[in-house]
């Protein structure tokens, strides 16, 4: 079983940015690929970023390009999120899985052990 606890939310201006953090326990978090989603109020949870399980490759949703970046440190079991020129509509509490199950990296289906998100509140 993964037990993750994601960190680093709070509120920030439009413009600003935030670095989230999600630490895993478990000895074989290297192996996983793992994702960022995001759940604002009233929307279905969508996919942010992913990562392989090296960081040699990197996958992004539209919103999350060129402002967004994934990165993991497997020493310290923790994959970031480091985000900026942040907006109003990135507003969302934001979560970290590992892929175990088949299927496209910007589907929920694929993942599991949700951590507890961090609200992310960007004002305008």
């Amino acid at each position: 079983q993964v037990q993750l606890v994601e960190s680093g939310g709070g509120l920030v201006q439009a413009g600003g940015s935030l670095r989230l953090s999600c630490a895993a326990s478990g000895r074989t978090f290297s192996t996983y690929f793992m994702g960022w989603f995001r759940q604002a109020p009233g929307k279905e949870r969508e996919f942010v970023a992913a990562i392989n399980w090296n960081g040699g490759n990197t996958y992004y949703a539209d919103s999350a390009k060129g402002r967004f970046t994934i990165s993991r440190d497997n020493a310290k079991n923790t994959v970031y999120l480091q985000m900026n020129s942040l907006k109003p509509e990135d507003t969302a509490v934001y979560y970290c899985a590992p892929k175990l199950y088949s299927g496209s990296y910007d589907s929920t289906e694929g993942y599991d052990y949700w951590g507890q998100g961090t609200q992310v509140t960007v004002s305008s």
